[in-house]
């Protein structure tokens, strides 16, 4: 694995890999790693514990593997979520 990333790519890659519904193939797209070098990289960036946990988390989880979605696009927005515009909350 020599994808020669600078630190701001590896704080984005750790930060997609933590979010449920980026999948692993978004990272591979975007940065050129496939799971495994993603599981290496969090390994070797992230504390022990924390490793243990992000694992944890997603091991068997449908989201992070494209095939594997119900879905096939989009995020779950809730109906009572508010709207924002011109940087303003609207009420309902």
């Amino acid at each position: 694995m020599n994808h020669n990333l600078n630190p701001i790519q590896i704080d984005r890659i750790i930060e997609m890999a933590w979010e449920d519904r980026t999948t692993f193939d978004a990272i591979k797209f975007q940065f050129g790693l496939k799971e495994q070098e993603v599981i290496h990289l969090m390994r070797n960036h992230l504390k022990r514990s924390s490793f243990n946990l992000w694992r944890k988390r997603v091991s068997g989880r449908k989201t992070k593997h494209e095939k594997k979605r119900d879905f096939t696009e989009g995020r779950f927005k809730c109906s009572r979520q508010r709207s924002i515009s011109n940087n303003k909350i609207s009420k309902r």
